[in-house]
């Protein structure tokens, strides 16, 4: 099995995906013209106007199920991952992709908005959608369905469970299988409450933990501040092979600062747009614009708190590919959570590692609710004809399967596997965003005039020239829109 996994990672994260990535969020910041920089207030303003509806969620509630997917055991074991197969210099292309992600996270999550449907009473959409009507193209459409479903519903939640057994048992000593169980009965309990349920659990958990987590690392980099304008200059110097120690790994630090930076934010990769698809807004830019203010959520404010409360605490080795250590610092501390928990420990002794493992806890588990909610996503996508009720049952029992699985399983295979789920779906969504890019172009000059000429922005594609809108075209929704700006 295992071989398996590294045969398909090498050829999936061949040098050749972080090129698309880097060049495809250079391509959309030069299209979009820079909106990752030139909407910031806007995307702030954004977040908190609006409400949800019988059919779709609120803005803030989209932003917190994408932040809940992107918020995970990549925030904390990822950036551990990152620094030591890469390198302190991994952390400066973990923020570069986070800067170009934003701007590719603004592209497909409008696309998402703008072929939205409503499917059994809910909204839809995602990157199934928004290829088939933008590409017309169903068989493309259809393999990013099934391997959306397997990556999300079978690869990626052993990942968090994992993590979170991880750290429960370093910290509590509390058993993976005790874990395993206790995770899939609260999980069943919400994944059976629907997309509404997922909102508002994460609208809850999400700002709570995000805020925690950053709090107790600012305080860890007060009791260190002295070492901040050193630790700033290490990432820079070793990102661009200055630092004689890391000068041999720069190319490990761009690979795995890109990689574990698309695990992390997950720009591009095709999750962000099905939560952005469920807002109720007047216009597609709107969640654009606030899921591209996601990114940068979670890679410069929470992986960056990561990263500063290790690096400033030298709480991290720095493997060598070729065997040994380039940095030791910790001893033979398998990489993951632990880092962590001992940079907190040096601030906090007795609470790192319960503080981390419940950091974990929540971040891990708030990103399962979201895999569910994107691998359900696609079921219905693939079942709009059928609408079999057993494809749901099946979905839900295979995902809390992986689940189990993964907090029993080696953290090694566990990542292995979640790395082949983020690449296959990086390809085959950024190909496409490259191909049906421009209506979101579009949307974007639209939104931006009707905001010069002091209007609260409304969408109509068959104006734009955009076509198989359909959803925004029904003469119901158009008078939602006219007597009610959402």
């Amino acid at each position: 099995m295992a071989q398996v996994v590294d045969f398909l990672n090498a050829l999936i994260w061949s040098h050749w995906l972080v090129k698309l990535c880097l060049g495809a969020g250079l391509w959309f910041t030069i299209s979009t013209r820079f909106v990752q920089i030139r909407h910031v207030g806007e995307m702030l303003r954004l977040i908190f106007q609006g409400e949800s509806s019988e059919q779709g969620v609120s803005p803030f509630q989209a932003l917190a199920i994408s932040i809940s997917g992107r918020v995970g055991t990549g925030n904390i074991a990822g950036v551990t991952t990152a620094i030591a197969l890469g390198g302190p210099g991994a952390v400066f292309w973990m923020w570069t992709i986070a800067f170009l992600g934003a701007a590719s996270a603004f592209v497909e999550s409008t696309l998402a908005q703008i072929y939205k449907c409503e499917q059994d009473g809910e909204y839809r959409g995602g990157p199934a959608y928004y290829i088939e009507k933008g590409m017309g193209n169903k068989t493309y459409s259809s393999v990013f369905a099934v391997s959306t479903i397997v990556s999300m519903g079978i690869f990626m939640p052993g990942v968090q469970s994992n993590s979170i057994a991880a750290g429960l048992d370093n910290a509590f000593g509390i058993p993976p299988l005790i874990t395993a169980f206790a995770l899939i009965a609260v999980l069943a309990t919400i994944l059976f409450g629907g997309v509404k349920r997922i909102g508002k659990v994460a609208e809850f958990v999400v700002p709570f933990m995000a805020v925690a987590y950053i709090f107790v690392a600012l305080i860890i980099i007060g009791m260190n501040i002295e070492k901040l304008p050193g630790v700033i200059e290490l990432i820079y110097r070793s990102a661009f092979a200055i630092e004689p120690a890391f000068s041999g790994v720069v190319g490990m630090a761009i690979s795995w600062g890109v990689k574990r930076g698309i695990y992390s934010n997950e720009a591009g990769q095709g999750t962000g747009p099905h939560a952005a698809a469920a807002a109720e807004v007047s216009h597609p830019v709107k969640q654009g614009l606030v899921q591209a203010f996601s990114i940068y959520v979670d890679t410069w404010f929470i992986c960056s708190a990561t990263a500063f409360m290790i690096l400033i605490t030298g709480m991290y080795n720095v493997e060598n590919p070729f065997g040994g250590f380039i940095k030791n610092n910790i001893g033979d501390v398998e990489v993951g959570p632990a880092y962590t928990q001992m940079a907190v420990e040096t601030a906090f002794p007795g609470f790192g590692a319960p503080f981390v493992g419940i950091a974990l806890l929540f971040f891990a588990f708030t990103t399962i609710m979201a895999y569910y909610y994107i691998a359900e996503t696609n079921v219905a996508y693939l079942n709009r004809e059928r609408k079999s009720p057993w494809m749901m049952v099946g979905l839900r029992a295979i995902l809390l399967g992986s689940t189990f699985f993964g907090a029993v399983k080696t953290a090694e295979l566990a990542w292995g596997m979640g790395d082949v789920g983020v690449g296959l779906m990086a390809w085959l969504n950024m190909i496409a965003l490259l191909i049906i890019q421009k209506p979101a172009i579009i949307a974007l000059r639209d939104y931006e005039k009707q905001k010069k000429q002091g209007l609260d922005p409304v969408f109509s594609p068959t104006e734009l020239g955009i076509k198989h809108a359909h959803w925004w075209e029904q003469p119901e929704t158009k008078e939602r829109y006219d007597n009610k700006i959402i």
